[in-house]
């Protein structure tokens, strides 16, 4: 039987002021991020950096994340409606979170703190590649919390209705009591969808991070890991692209099935194997006390 979705996006209420799970995942992304940055530099994973070093990294990395996240997605998705109404650019309790955009930002804070610390860029990449799929995982399940970002009808007993955003549910304006009754009797099944933010959370976020914990754990050649990373991300994104509903104001970008997810996974799957190729005849970068 289908999952009837009923979870309230707002976590809690502190009088006028509302704490939405949206605001709670990225907060939890960055914790989870530096705990695991701090394993990293104890492991020695990027010799010469102390805490010091390490806090301004992660510091810039947020930033890069959470700007270059919401300028993405604004460029990428849905620039008209942002024009015509700016100041919705700071809502990011709504959502509207690009990926690819918050990667570019991180890669210019990376770029511009590794210039400061006179490191290589693709070393201090390699280093915190495998701290973003943490981030990933608690993203998209505040995706499924929200109730967006959903997949194509899956005509199947075991998908996901969302009664207060799938709009066709929302037009056969039912009440809370009607909305049980229909579900029970099993006449919104057909209305279930695939949760694709469940398969990106898992496909993302935890077998990412464990096929990249596992491959960073001894020390790689220089742009085997970034390179990893971006592989893993384009072919995942790709193909759960293929189930997932595209953004409504783009639709469809070409053949019918091409959505912008996949316009911008795709160069994320030819640099990686572009990463994964020079890193054949790159240096290995030893922990902090690991020999020449």
């Amino acid at each position: 039987m289908p999952y009837l979705h009923q979870l309230d996006p707002i976590a809690f209420s502190l009088g006028p002021l509302k704490v939405h799970w949206y605001g709670i995942a990225y907060a939890v992304a960055f914790v989870l991020a530096w705990w695991l940055a701090r394993l990293r530099i104890r492991a020695g994973r990027l010799p010469g950096i102390d805490q010091e070093g390490l806090s301004d990294l992660m510091f810039y990395g947020m930033l890069g994340v959470v700007l270059g996240g919401r300028l993405g997605y604004i460029l990428f998705y849905d620039l008209p409606a942002y024009v015509a109404e700016p100041l919705s650019v700071f809502k990011v309790w709504q959502g509207g979170m690009s990926f690819h955009g918050g990667l570019l930002g991180v890669l210019a804070a990376a770029a511009w703190w590794t210039r400061k610390h006179r490191l290589h860029f693709f070393d201090t990449v390699d280093f915190l590649a495998p701290l973003v799929p943490s981030g990933l995982f608690v993203g998209r399940l505040a995706n499924f919390v929200n109730g967006e970002l959903w997949g194509k009808y899956t005509g199947t007993k075991w998908g996901v209705i969302f009664p207060t955003t799938d709009p066709n549910v929302v037009d056969l304006k039912l009440s809370a009591a009607q909305l049980q009754a229909q579900y029970a009797a099993g006449a919104l099944d057909q209305f279930a969808r695939h949760p694709t933010q469940l398969y990106e959370a898992g496909l993302e976020g935890l077998v990412m991070f464990a096929v990249l914990w596992w491959f960073s754990r001894k020390p790689r050649p220089r742009y085997a890991v970034s390179g990893l990373f971006a592989l893993l991300y384009g072919v995942f994104r790709f193909v759960v692209e293929f189930v997932r509903v595209p953004d409504q104001q783009l639709d469809y970008l070409a053949l019918g099935w091409v959505t912008m997810g996949q316009l911008l996974s795709l160069p994320l799957v030819l640099l990686g194997l572009f990463l994964l190729w020079l890193s054949r005849r790159a240096p290995t970068v030893q922990p902090a006390g690991g020999g020449a």
